[in-house]
């Protein structure tokens, strides 16, 4: 029998973690770049012609909820009224905006992954049910996917690569509370 080499394995498999980290890191901070200046691609496209108005009147910046639109008209089942109750709060604004970017932040860099990856998890979790049942597929969908990913990169961080995590993990802060790591 053939002998595998596991240390490549090994090797591929944290690039692979790395790869899925980074991506959802951008997947994360890329919704909250959007959602604060509108840049046409959930925020600010006018559905009928395409055309882009940065920082149109649904930005963040602009005085736009980031929140509003899809907890208004994309919300569904059993959850709809909890959660459009929700829309247009400040609050929940400036939680969703800081919880995208600080996720995204912290997925790109290594950084602060298990706060990341529980946090992320629950906002997915949250907006999965925001719209039960899923439209293509009675339970599953993306979101459950992206909490799938975020548990194999909270599992996988010991071993991470392409950020700044070893680095990280010699904070006083963090030795400290590992929490952080």
């Amino acid at each position: 029998m053939p002998k595998r080499n596991i240390n490549k394995n090994q090797g591929m498999l944290g690039a692979v973690w790395a790869y899925l980290r980074i991506g959802l890191g951008f997947v994360f901070f890329w919704a909250f770049i959007d959602k604060l200046f509108g840049l046409g691609f959930a925020t600010c496209r006018a559905a009928d012609t395409g055309t882009v108005e940065v920082l149109c009147e649904k930005a963040w910046l602009s005085g736009g909820s980031p929140t509003a639109g899809f907890l208004q008209f994309g919300t569904d089942g059993v959850f709809a009224s909890f959660y459009q109750g929700m829309a247009g709060n400040v609050f929940i604004d400036w939680l969703f905006m800081i919880g995208m970017a600080a996720i995204g932040t912290a997925l790109i860099l290594g950084i602060g992954i298990k706060i990341a990856a529980v946090t992320g998890s629950l906002m997915m979790l949250m907006m999965w049910s925001a719209a039960l049942l899923p439209a293509n597929n009675p339970f599953m969908d993306d979101h459950l996917i992206y909490m799938g990913v975020l548990a194999g990169i909270y599992l996988s961080n010991d071993s991470q690569r392409f950020g700044l995590g070893s680095w990280w993990k010699q904070q006083e802060i963090v030795k400290k509370y590992p929490i952080l790591r």
